[in-house]
């Protein structure tokens, strides 16, 4: 079978429907042809240069004729399978042929890939690429063979994650006895083909390219956003001609087009764009909002909304990092800083429970902007919006300074060492009367540096802002609260159920994931809980966790597709799991897991988290939930860990109760709180975090904290010492050290540690007897304007409230 032809086998449809389809779907002039039954690897092209198989073409209404005259009028129909050639100057290679034919009448559903069989690989072949060999698999295009001899070919529309669209020019090469240069980027490698990276005719075909796209790019470069970090820059150097021919003789001046108003977080300067159609490809394929296309044909081709309306997505600054050229960049970012200007760290974010990997750019002690950095295993290469733009928040309504509340009920900032001789004091009198809550942003050596102390106080009462469900196994096993397959692995399922979550506001990185498994294996997705917009097609099958057990006994029509799934996976939200009858849904939904036929290795049962913390004080031995400081009668001093969420109230405990705030910002938690301590918040801190999968990862220090803050684990260090209970650790090593005795996983960074003991739990759950409420499963993110502000970061940025000001006024427009 030749590298571009593309098997298929169509369910539920004739021969004769696939030709005609295919037939209208084909452009006119094209030289195509079908071949029926099973396909030879030496088969020739007739797109292959110096092949004389024209001879051998058989025209496509032949093929429909000797197809009917062979089947006779008595023979059914059967669903055959066949290889089709497609040439490939009107394919795009990238796509699944699902995707290709679905203007062909055909239903997506009703098409089935077939792939190569893991058993029977096959034989990769002989190329040369400027005369240096390489072996390939067929299929693989003449850029990805350059790439693994280390032969860079410039481009400007391909990228590595999206469709090919081959509309740049930029990456022609010459090819031995090819006529003409051929698109590195859509070309499929043939057995022996010569490639020539460098040659006379390759040059000379990237200068002309060039020097169209600069014909009417302006010249910004001073005053664009990009310089510095522009490809069009980058490679007109490189590939592009030291002189230029434009001359405007009848002044006509170069092509100008409007800048388009996209939202609070894209800037355009749409005269600068070269029409490469990335953002329209990652709008369309990966955050699923097709609002971005193409208006007009040659100099009138101009790419935008159509009509007057914003970019809504919570992935939509990722354009930004796709576009070559200046012509979306960052709004809040723009005229702030030069790359060169900037210092770069690289970093996790803690915004939700994923712990995407992002580089944070500095200048004078000051956060400019957040970049993703790619982890194949996270993130990929995308962040969502509130990880990339609310970095604005962490320089508004910071705490700066130590504070004591009054005589006048008013706090005051204080020096260090009256507010910890004060607090010390207050501790040393309550005893072992003493809780903590930790909150979402709180890191691995706080949480450790808290409980280490509080034990020493004699008190156990250390609690997290977010429930669980303690019935069975509880918190024992991890896991129970763990996303057990892994993030990466999500994509690779063939069937997904989520319960009571929405992963699109929750974890936008994971939810694009998903869309991706959907779009490219076709993975059968199906929710129970509200009906909400994630993107994507899916099945609701219910709202209320009566459905879980219909599934379990099989009264329900999805069970028989759960039953047949390979890969099947069950995704909880951590939020479901905080209802009064948490521990009966995990239990059900355990339950459920273990009647699947899922292949051995793979975990089917997973938990999604919200914040970065929660797992690693479940790992460190936090009691989930603020019901043991409620139950609490004598409590005498609570000390809040970051905790900002309300899940206190003042008439919760006891007047008499002095309350220590200990984090980066004044929201709640310093309202209501009698001692301040300003902490460092992520980007001020060497910190270790473990997401929702349990993989282990930590912040750099990008800058100084601000004002007297410090580090969380050196204020409750010193707070020790004051209090007569000195720590055992003066050291971020030393610290380290305690967090691997207590936890090895901890400090294992980039490894996601496995959870097991499934049966064990499912068996604890089933003797815990919880029952399940009738009730309807609600949430807190349903619409995207509630997932811009939803911690102490984001509600301080202003940014963030611009967004959620952009979508309530694109509700009011009739678009």
């Amino acid at each position: 079978m030749a590298p571009n032809e593309l098997p298929i086998k169509l369910v539920g449809m004739t021969v004769d429907d696939l030709m005609e389809d295919l037939y209208v779907d084909i452009p006119s002039g094209s030289n195509s042809t079908c071949e029926s039954g099973p396909s030879n690897d030496d088969t020739d092209n007739p797109f292959e240069a110096g092949s004389d198989s024209d001879d051998d073409d058989i025209p496509l209404a032949e093929v429909q004729r000797n197809l009917r005259a062979s089947r006779g009028p008595s023979q059914p129909p059967t669903p055959p399978t066949i290889s089709v050639w497609i040439p490939p100057e009107w394919t795009m290679l990238r796509l699944t042929l699902t995707r290709a034919l679905s203007r062909a009448k055909i239903s997506p559903k009703h098409l089935s890939v077939i792939t190569r069989e893991a058993g029977n690989q096959p034989q990769k072949i002989e190329v040369y690429i400027d005369d240096q060999k390489v072996m390939v698999e067929p299929g693989t295009t003449v850029l990805q063979a350059a790439a693994l001899v280390g032969v860079e070919i410039p481009r400007f529309c391909y990228h590595e994650r999206l469709a090919v669209a081959g509309n740049c020019r930029m990456c022609l090469v010459e090819v031995e006895k090819s006529p003409k240069p051929v698109a590195a980027c859509a070309m499929p490698v043939m057995k022996g083909w010569r490639v020539k990276t460098n040659s006379p005719l390759t040059r000379k075909a990237r200068e002309g390219v060039m020097e169209f796209l600069l014909v009417n790019h302006p010249l910004d470069c001073p005053i664009c956003d990009q310089g510095g970090e522009c490809d069009l820059q980058d490679q007109s150097m490189a590939f592009g001609s030291d002189r230029s021919r434009f001359t405007d003789i009848d002044f006509e001046g170069k092509r100008a087009v409007e800048d388009k108003d996209i939202g609070p977080l894209i800037k355009t300067i749409m005269t600068r764009c070269i029409h490469c159609t990335r953002c329209i490809r990652f709008a369309s394929e990966v955050a699923g909002i097709d609002d971005l296309g193409t208006t007009g044909r040659g100099t009138d081709m101009q790419i935008g909304t159509y009509v007057e309306k914003f970019f809504m997505s919570e992935l939509s600054g990722n354009v930004i990092d796709l576009c070559p050229v200046g012509a979306l960049t960052s709004k809040p970012y723009s005229f702030t800083a030069r790359p060169w200007e900037i210092r770069k760290i690289d970093s996790i974010d803690v915004l939700d429970a994923l712990g995407s990997n992002i580089v944070v750019s500095t200048r004078t002690n000051e956060v400019m902007r957040i970049l993703p950095r790619v982890n194949e295993e996270i993130n990929e290469e995308w962040i969502s919006d509130k990880s990339r733009f609310s970095y604005d928040g962490l320089k508004r309504q910071r705490l700066v300074a130590p504070m004591l509340r009054n005589s006048d009920c008013e706090l005051r900032p204080v020096d260090w060492e009256a507010a910890l001789l004060t607090t010390a004091k207050v501790i040393k009198n309550a005893g072992s009367n003493i809780a903590a809550i930790a909150g979402g942003f709180a890191d691995a050596e706080a949480l450790v540096a808290l409980k280490d102390l509080l034990n020493k106080l004699g008190s156990e009462a250390l609690c997290t802002e977010y429930t669980f469900p303690m019935n069975g196994s509880g918190t024992d096993l991890r896991s129970n609260y763990l996303l057990n397959n892994g993030i990466a692995k999500v994509e690779e399922a063939d069937l997904v159920l989520l319960i009571g979550t929405n992963p699109r506001f929750e974890a936008p990185i994971l939810n694009a994931r998903i869309r991706k498994g959907y779009i490219h294996n076709e993975s059968e997705i199906a929710v129970i809980g509200p009906e909400i917009d994630l993107r994507y097609e899916y099945q609701h099958i219910g709202t209320d966790p009566e459905v879980l057990q219909d599934l379990a006994s099989g009264k329900h029509p999805f069970a028989k597709q759960l039953k047949k799934a390979k890969r099947p996976i069950i995704i909880v939200g951590s939020e479901t799991l905080e209802r009064e009858d948490g521990g009966a849904i995990l239990a059900a939904a355990q339950s459920l897991a273990s009647t699947t036929s899922a292949e051995p290795g793979w975990k089917v049962i997973n938990v999604l988290q919200k914040v970065a913390s929660q797992v690693a004080a479940l790992d460190i031995g936090y009691a989930p939930g603020a019901a043991k400081v409620r139950e609490m009668k004598n409590l005498k001093v609570l000390f809040l860990l970051g905790a900002d969420e309300k899940v206190l109230e003042k008439s919760d405990i006891p007047k008499d109760c002095f309350i220590i705030y200990q984090g980066h910002h004044g929201d709640y938690g310093a309202c209501i709180a009698d001692a301040v301590f300003p902490g460092a918040a992520y980007t001020e801190k060497q910190a270790t975090y473990v997401n929702t999968e349990g993989r282990a990862q930590q912040t750099l220090v990008a800058v100084s904290p601000p004002g007297q803050a410090r580090e969380d684990w050196k204020i409750i260090r010193a707070l020790s010492e004051f209090v007569g209970a000195k720590l055992p650790y003066d050291t971020l090593d030393e610290v380290r050290d305690r967090l691997e005795d207590v936890a090895p996983h901890l400090t294992r960074y980039g490894y996601s540690e496995d959870a097991n003991y499934f049966k064990q739990a499912l068996e604890l759950a089933k003797k815990s007897n919880a029952k399940m409420d009738k009730t309807a499963f609600c949430l807190n993110q349903l619409e995207l304007e509630d997932f811009f502000m939803t911690d102490t970061i984001s509600r301080a940025s202003p940014t963030m409230a611009k967004c959620i000001q952009a979508v309530k006024k694109q509700k009011e427009s009739k678009y």
